[in-house]
C-alpha cells in the first residue's frame, strides 16, 4: 500500500478561506468526474458541500481541523469530531487536492489521524454513493466496513434541528472502523 509521509498542521485563521475553497473543489471534482456537468448533486451555489457545512464543522468546538502538508505544500485537509468521553470519533471531512490523487497522501493522512488519537475505540465516516474512489479508500485501504446505506428507504438519525434541511446526496454509505 502506498503510504506517503505527510504531516497534519492545525488550521489557522489565515488558511481558513483557502481550506474551504480547496475542500469544495475536491468534492466537486469527484462529482464532475462521475457525472459531468449534467450533475444534479451540485447545489444552487455549484457545490457538493456547502460553505455553511464546512464552516459548521470547522467552528464546532468538539472538532479538530488540519491541513495535510507534503513537502511544505498544502495538499488537503481533514476535520475530526473527537468525543473524549466515549472515544467514538468521526472523520467529518477528509480531502486531497485532485491534482495530488493517487500519491498515497490520503492514506498517509489517515495513518497520522489514527496516530493522533490512539485512544479511539471506533471511527465513523460517510461518503456519497457515487464516490467509488472514497469507498475503495475507506474499505480497502483504511480498514473501514460499510455500516449503513442511507437512502430513501433508510434515513440516518442525525442530530440536526427539524428546520435544517439535510445536505448532500440522498444516498450515502456510512462506514465504521472498530479499533483493536
Amino acid at each position: 500500500m502506498k503510504n506517503t509521509k505527510v504531516t497534519l498542521v492545525p488550521l489557522t485563521a489565515s488558511d481558513r478561506e483557502q481550506f474551504i475553497l480547496d475542500n469544495q473543489w475536491s468534492f466537486k471534482y469527484g462529482a464532475l468526474s462521475e457525472f459531468g456537468k449534467r450533475d444534479d448533486h451540485i447545489d444552487f451555489d455549484g457545490e457538493i458541500i456547502s460553505r455553511k457545512t464546512i464552516e459548521g464543522c470547522i467552528d464546532d468546538p468538539q472538532n479538530e481541523t488540519y491541513l495535510i502538508m507534503l513537502d511544505g505544500r498544502k495538499v488537503g485537509g481533514a476535520i475530526l469530531k473527537i468525543n473524549k468521553e466515549t472515544c467514538i470519533n468521526e472523520l467529518e471531512i477528509l480531502f486531497v487536492s485532485p491534482e495530488e490523487h493517487t500519491k498515497g497522501i490520503g492514506y498517509g493522512a489517515w495513518l497520522e489521524i489514527e496516530a493522533l488519537h490512539p485512544e479511539t475505540k471506533v471511527w465513523k465516516t460517510c461518503t456519497p454513493y457515487f464516490e467509488k474512489r472514497n469507498i475503495h479508500f475507506y474499505v480497502n485501504k483504511c480498514g473501514f466496513h460499510i455500516d449503513e446505506f442511507w437512502c430513501e428507504y433508510f434515513k440516518p438519525n442525525h442530530d440536526t434541528p427539524d428546520d435544517t434541511p439535510d445536505e448532500g446526496p440522498d444516498e450515502m454509505f456510512s462506514f465504521i472502523k472498530v479499533m483493536k
